[in-house]
């Protein structure tokens, strides 16, 4: 278990403007972005390409490290895949994956750190729903930072995700950790990488 004093952030970068960006990372004393995008892209909002964003985070005395091999959502091997989509179970399983944990929880202890992904809720993202879901098992408090600046606790997404899925409610023979392994899989499986999707998207862009 690692120390519960130790804090992580995360943070979707979504659509905002840089200038936003770093006032949320300011407001929030961030003081390194953990990327955890698997890839460190973006093809309409170039400020937040892996490069671009590092020069800049420097910058503003932000320190940066891309962590999207280890901790990233879009898995390379079929194996990672149930039925077209990325497997966050299977994944969370790799000694991969355990590094990138150790690296974000060691790191914490020195800098303020919020990883870095696109989407704007936590609960449409893999930084969520993969890898904060792994740090707060592992006794680590995560908290997010949404849009309009406030930060919330992992543990009021978990029941956000409770409620979302339909299991909130209390039931004798479904104990709450079973009823919340399934929320985490249900949600998973709806907005998890796709590889059908990934398919049509690329069939879109070359037309």
């Amino acid at each position: 278990m690692a120390d519960t004093t130790v804090e992580v952030l995360t943070i979707g970068h979504s659509t905002l403007p840089y200038e936003r960006f770093i006032d949320l990372l300011r407001q929030a004393s961030v003081t390194a972005i953990a990327d955890v995008r698997t890839s460190p892209y973006s093809r309409h909002f170039p400020h937040f390409n892996r490069d671009t964003l590092r020069d800049e985070l420097r910058q503003d005395q932000v320190a940066y490290v891309f962590l999207g091999e280890e901790l990233g959502g879009r898995p390379k091997e079929k194996r990672f895949f149930c039925d077209g989509v990325a497997d966050y179970e299977k994944m969370a399983e790799t000694e991969a994956f355990a590094r990138g944990l150790d690296r974000v929880i060691e790191g914490a202890k020195k800098y303020r750190i919020a990883m870095m992904c696109s989407e704007h809720d936590p609960l449409d993202c893999h930084r969520c729903l993969l890898v904060s879901r792994a740090l707060h098992q592992r006794g680590v408090a995560v908290r997010h930072i949404v849009s309009g600046g406030e930060i919330v606790d992992h543990r009021q997404i978990e029941a956000q995700l409770m409620e979302m899925s339909g299991k909130s409610d209390v039931d004798l023979f479904d104990p709450p950790a079973k009823r919340l392994a399934a929320a985490y899989r249900d949600r998973a499986m709806k907005v998890a990488f796709s590889e059908r999707q990934d398919t049509a998207r690329k069939s879109a862009a070359a037309e």
